[in-house]
C-alpha cells in the first residue's frame, strides 16, 4: 500500500510539473508556451517600448483640433445649432447625401468611390492609435466562406485570412454570420473590413489580438460572444498552439500594440466587450455603438502588473447605449483620453480605475440614471481618498445631466498641460449628439457615401 501511494504521489508531482511548464502564464490563454509563441511575447515588449509616448499630451491635443476643425466647418456654435445640424443630417441622409461629423469620418466617409479608395480608411486613424495601417501594404483578401475550421481553416474564410503572415486586407463578399468555434487568434499587419457587406461575428468566440501590432478592425457587428473550449488552434501560417478556454470578450488585445476598432456595433459578450491587457499601448477606439452588457471596456487586468503603466488608449466619439452597468472603461495605470463621447445610460457607474491611472475626459455627454445612488459619473476601485486625491481624473467641457456627479481629484491645473487655452478648441459635450450621430457599424453601398 506504501508503495502504491508513493507512486500515486510521484504522478501527481509529475502532473503539477507539467501544468507548470505548460501554463506560464495562465491569462494568455496560452497552453504550451513554445518557441513561437515566445518570439511573439518578446517582440510585443519591443514594441511596447516603441510605440509608448512619453508626451501623450502632443496626442490629445492634435485629436482635439481635429475635432474643432471638424465642427468649424459644419457650422455647429451651439447646442440650437446642433440640433438644427441633426436634422440636416436627417434630411441628407434620405437625399443619399454625406455630412461627416467627426473628423475620422470626415477623413473617408463621404468618398462615393470608398470602395474603390478602401485602403484610404489607414490614413484616418486619430488618437493614440493613429499610426497604425493594417494591411494596408498587402493584398485584397475576400471572404468568401463564413465556416470555420480551427486547426485547418480552408482559403476563403476569415480564420484563413487573419492567421496568413503577411500584410492583408480583408474584405468580405456579401453579408454573413460567422460562429467562431474558438478564439480567433490574428498575426500583425490585418485590416478587417466589413464595408459593403453586412457581417456579424456571433454566436462563437471571437477576436483575440495577442502580442501582434498594426491592426484594424472596422464596420463589423459583434455579439452573443460566448467563451471558447481552447484545444488545438490554427494562430499563423505555420504553426498549431494549444489553448486554454477563452474568456467571451468582444476584443481581447493582450500585449499588442498599434490597434485602431472603428465603426463596431458591439453588444451581449460573455465577459468584457473590450479588454486592453498586459503591456498594449498606442490603441484607438472609435465610432463604436455599445449596448446590453455588465463589464463593458477593461483597461489593465492587475494592479500588480506596473507595465501597464506605459498603456495610452484614446476612447472617441463612441455612443454607450442602453443596459449598460459600468467599465467604460475601467482602467488600471496607463494613460486614457476619453473625447466627446455620449454616455446615455450606466446602472452603476461610467468611468472607474485603480492603481493611480491618468484619465482626461473632455467634451463628454454624462446622462446619469434615475438611481440616486448611482449619480457618480466615476469610481475610484478599493481605494481611499487620501490616496486616489493625487490622480490626475480632470473634466474639461463635459456636460452632466440628470444629475450626473463628476468628482475630480489631482492637479487643477493637470487639465492645462493636455489643454492648453490658447491651442486647443475642443468641443463641448453640448455637441456630443451631432459628433456621434453614426456610431456603429454603417450601412455602406458602392458609388454612394457611407
Amino acid at each position: 500500500m506504501a508503495a502504491a501511494t508513493g507512486n500515486q504521489g510521484f504522478s501527481l508531482c509529475l502532473l503539477c510539473l507539467l501544468f507548470v511548464v505548460i501554463i506560464p502564464t495562465p491569462q494568455a490563454h496560452i497552453a504550451e508556451y513554445d518557441d513561437y509563441w515566445r518570439e511573439r511575447e518578446l517582440q510585443a515588449k519591443e514594441n511596447l517600448e516603441r510605440e509608448y509616448n512619453p508626451r501623450p499630451e502632443e496626442v490629445t491635443n492634435h485629436l482635439n483640433d481635429r475635432v474643432a476643425a471638424t465642427l468649424t466647418e459644419l457650422g455647429s456654435n451651439g447646442t440650437a445649432t446642433s440640433r438644427r445640424s441633426l436634422a440636416r443630417l436627417g434630411r441628407k441622409r434620405r437625399e443619399t447625401k454625406c455630412e461627416a461629423t467627426n473628423p475620422i469620418d470626415q477623413c473617408w466617409r463621404c468618398d462615393p468611390n470608398w470602395e474603390k479608395n478602401r485602403k484610404r480608411l489607414a490614413d484616418c486613424a486619430l488618437g493614440f492609435g493613429r499610426g497604425v495601417t493594417g494591411g494596408k501594404n498587402g493584398e485584397i483578401y475576400v471572404v468568401t466562406n463564413c465556416s470555420d475550421d480551427v486547426i485547418n481553416p480552408a482559403p476563403g474564410t476569415l480564420r484563413h485570412a487573419v492567421t496568413r503572415n503577411v500584410p492583408l486586407w480583408i474584405i468580405f463578399s456579401r453579408g454573413m454570420i460567422i460562429r467562431l468555434k474558438e478564439e480567433l487568434i490574428m498575426t500583425c499587419d490585418k485590416t478587417i473590413d466589413g464595408r459593403g457587406a453586412n457581417v456579424h461575428i456571433a454566436y462563437g468566440a471571437s477576436f483575440t489580438i495577442q502580442f501582434i501590432k498594426n491592426v484594424i478592425i472596422h464596420n463589423i457587428h459583434i455579439h452573443h460572444i460566448i467563451p471558447g473550449k481552447g484545444g488545438l488552434i490554427q494562430d499563423g501560417a505555420n504553426h498549431i498552439g494549444l489553448r486554454t478556454r477563452s474568456d467571451g470578450d468582444g476584443v481581447s488585445i493582450f500585449g499588442a500594440t498599434n490597434i485602431w476598432l472603428d465603426h463596431l456595433s458591439i453588444y451581449k459578450c460573455s465577459d468584457g466587450i473590450i479588454d486592453i491587457i498586459q503591456g498594449s499601448t498606442a490603441i484607438t477606439i472609435s465610432n463604436c455603438h455599445i449596448t446590453d452588457h455588465n463589464d463593458v471596456m477593461l483597461f489593465g487586468s492587475s494592479d500588480s502588473y506596473t507595465q501597464d503603466e506605459k498603456m495610452q488608449v484614446t476612447v472617441a466619439f463612441n455612443r454607450f447605449g442602453k443596459n449598460l452597468v459600468q467599465r467604460m472603461p475601467r482602467a488600471r495605470f496607463g494613460f486614457v483620453h476619453v473625447v466627446n463621447n455620449d454616455y446615455t445610460f450606466w446602472n452603476m457607474y461610467a468611468i472607474g480605475g485603480s492603481s493611480h491611472p491618468t484619465i482626461i475626459s473632455q467634451g463628454n455627454r454624462f446622462r446619469a440614471p434615475r438611481n440616486i445612488a448611482a449619480k457618480e459619473v466615476l469610481k475610484r476601485e478599493f481605494t481611499a481618498p487620501e490616496v486616489w486625491k493625487c490622480w490626475d481624473w480632470r473634466s474639461d467641457g463635459d456636460v452632466l445631466l440628470n444629475g450626473a456627479i463628476f468628482i475630480q481629484s489631482g492637479s487643477p491645473d493637470a487639465i492645462k498641460k493636455f489643454a492648453p487655452e490658447k491651442t486647443i478648441k475642443f468641443m463641448s459635450g453640448h455637441k456630443v449628439p451631432l459628433i456621434v450621430h453614426y456610431s456603429g457599424a454603417l450601412t455602406c453601398s458602392p458609388g454612394k457615401p457611407c
